[in-house]
């Protein structure tokens, strides 16, 4: 009996790697992980103390005692300064847009653009372009930023966009004028930068630090700043004295 269920999994698997469906007799295609247990973190979301380097879907909220004392710690490493000029930003100065071809960070250089590999590993029930296990053409996508399920299609590709946690403008700002190339590649192209979300939503954020925009369901908020820490700790990143300040209240 055992035999014959294992030649059922197998040939179901190949059915689904054949016309592009997300998952087969409870495998997930994209990384054979128990598909129960993918999509039920895509779901609810990680929680960013679980997820340092952005490969794990979504965000969670941080609710306990514990988790938020770990979030407040996170936060005090944050360096603090004014938030400088935007004198000579250009979204060009950060690489072309969703390049795979940079090094040092998480999916890079694995074949699949940055877009699709964020859509990938936040999206469920995925359906990827004939011929193709990159290009995702649907899927289902909870928004940790509103709560909203999304039922995106690529012919609607702005109902989701792919925030910039920190974003570029902003980085540019507080320092990411004096770096490298490669090094801001390497910002715009992080999954740890990088959550899919309500297009809507993340227009109205535009290039806002936590002082001046949060996401509106209250409930992620402390998970969101713990990210945007997240973010700018790797890189070196000051925040603005209110930047801080409003980020350690989220999660008092």
């Amino acid at each position: 009996m055992g035999g014959r269920r294992s030649l059922i999994a197998s040939a179901a698997l190949a059915l689904a790697v054949l016309t592009g469906c997300g998952t087969a007799d409870g495998l997930d295609i994209a990384d054979g992980r128990p598909a129960g247990g993918k999509a039920a973190e895509a779901a609810t979301g990680t929680s960013p103390l679980a997820n340092p380097d952005g490969t794990r879907p979504g965000l969670a909220a941080i609710t306990s005692a514990d988790e938020r004392a770990e979030a407040r710690a996170l936060i005090e490493r944050l360096r603090t300064k004014g938030r400088g000029p935007k004198t000579g930003y250009e979204r060009e100065k950060f690489g072309y847009a969703w390049a795979d071809s940079v090094d040092g960070i998480p999916f890079g250089r694995n074949g699949c653009d940055t877009r699709n590999d964020v859509l990938k590993r936040d999206g469920q029930r995925l359906q990827f372009r004939s011929g193709s296990d990159c290009v995702v053409i649907s899927m289902t996508l909870f928004d940790p930023y509103t709560g909203k399920t999304i039922e995106w299609t690529k012919q609607n590709a702005a109902e989701v966009q792919i925030d910039h946690v920190v974003p570029l403008s902003y980085s540019w700002q507080m320092g990411a004028s004096r770096w490298s190339d490669e090094k801001r590649r390497q910002l715009a192209n992080d999954p740890l930068n990088l959550m899919p979300v309500d297009g809507a939503t993340n227009s109205r954020k535009g290039d806002s630090g936590p002082a001046s925009w949060l996401p509106p369901r209250r409930e992620i908020r402390c998970a969101y700043v713990v990210r945007f820490a997240q973010v700018a700790l790797k890189y070196d990143l000051p925040v603005t004295t209110a930047d801080k300040e409003t980020m350690l209240q989220q999660c008092s």
